[in-house]
């Protein structure tokens, strides 16, 4: 398989800038020293279907036939599992990387579900989010030792689960709001969007990314939909005094680690985001413009995210941009215009808005990526 260094070696080997005595020689270093090739991605679906399914295996396995083993047995079983995952990880580390990779991540999995089991075979006192706090650590630790991709995205997906988790678990107790868990939520998430930018990328970069990006779309129609959010208590102000702040601040000092002094269009996306709370409760009951807030709020962030994508050249902001601007109009048909037609006036407008929208949203997405893609 050739190596991305061959490429560059021969365009500057064309260009002049090397003679080809240097060129054999750079060919002759580099494949003797060399970082070994990558696997091609059917290997790497392969690797990753058979991690599922081990692990998909190993859990069914010890469900059969959890009832018939003593406490003992239970907790001897949950300790086994993540040690013989974890060593096999460290025997598979110098032949074969990602599939040490990948043991590695199962082990790290199998420590969330032996921290619960193992609460409940001891019949520890119930605080399910200090479990998911175990679990994260036991994230970070692992990617303290181990420093690969999936360590640091179990990591970063279990920390801010944990935090809301706890948020969560307040506001049910005090039958209060729990939308600042889901407006911190936001905020992280377009925080590990902003993770890749300019010459900033590498493989944990790219996870942050994905994380951001995939639950980015769901989040800010939670934080828009117009139902209540239990506001019928209200939480201590010492939950507010320490809750607040890290839902706001959080994400902003991650930003700042992630991108030093650029975070400015951090900060823009918290004002954005802190403007969710303003939102009217039950638009519907509104005036007109309660009733347009949340679809304003929502065509704004995604009018803002296509101008973020195209000014530090990221085609993922555009698309994820023209998504959200796209539903946007969307709800707003369904929720606003199509109850007030009959029912076959409403099926082709519609049908019209489908096709139209559809047409000019990816004509224009088409060329936003084009303009960035020319830029790089």
């Amino acid at each position: 398989m050739a190596q991305p260094w061959q490429s560059t070696l021969e365009r500057w080997r064309d260009a002049g800038l090397i003679d080809a005595a240097t060129a054999e020689r750079i060919q002759s270093y580099e494949q003797a020293n060399g970082e070994p090739a990558r696997f091609s991605w059917p290997v790497l679906i392969a690797i990753g279907l058979g991690a599922l399914m081990l692990g998909a295996g190993v859990l069914l396995f010890v469900a059969v036939h959890w009832d018939q083993l003593s406490p003992g047995e239970r907790f001897a079983l949950v300790l086994a599992l993540v040690a013989i995952f974890h060593v096999a990880g460290a025997f598979a580390s110098s032949r074969f990387s990602e599939l040490a990779t990948a043991l590695h991540g199962i082990g790290t999995i199998s420590a969330g579900a032996g921290i619960y089991l193992s609460a409940q075979i001891f019949n520890l006192e119930e605080h399910w989010p200090g479990g998911i706090m175990l679990w994260a650590i036991a994230a970070w630790i692992g990617w303290w030792l181990l420093r690969d991709w999936l360590q640091a995205a179990l990591a970063a997906t279990l920390t801010p689960a944990w935090l809301a988790a706890e948020w969560i678990d307040v506001a049910a107790r005090h039958h209060a709001s729990e939308k600042w868990a889901i407006e911190g939520l936001l905020l992280l998430a377009l925080a590990y969007l902003s993770a890749c930018y300019r010459s900033r990328r590498s493989s944990i970069r790219y996870v942050l990314v994905w994380i951001g990006g995939i639950p980015l779309l769901p989040l800010a129609s939670i934080c828009a939909a117009d139902f209540e959010w239990g506001v019928r208590g209200s939480i201590p102000t010492s939950a507010y005094l320490i809750g607040v702040p890290v839902a706001i601040l959080g994400p902003i000092i991650l930003a700042w680690i992630l991108r030093e002094k650029e975070i400015w269009q951090v900060v823009v996306c918290a004002i954005w985001v802190l403007a969710a709370s303003l939102l009217p409760t039950y638009p519907t009951h509104g005036d007109l413009a309660q009733r347009l807030a949340p679809f304003l709020w929502t065509a704004i962030g995604s009018i803002g995210l296509i101008a973020w994508g195209l000014s530090e050249e990221r085609p993922e902001r555009i698309n994820l941009g023209i998504v959200g601007f796209g539903l946007t109009i969307l709800v707003f048909y369904f929720s606003r215009v199509m109850d007030k037609l009959d029912r076959s006036a409403s099926l082709i407008g519609l049908g019209l808005l489908f096709l139209l929208l559809g047409w000019l949203l990816e004509k224009l997405r088409r060329r936003l990526v084009a303009r960035v893609a020319g830029a790089a």
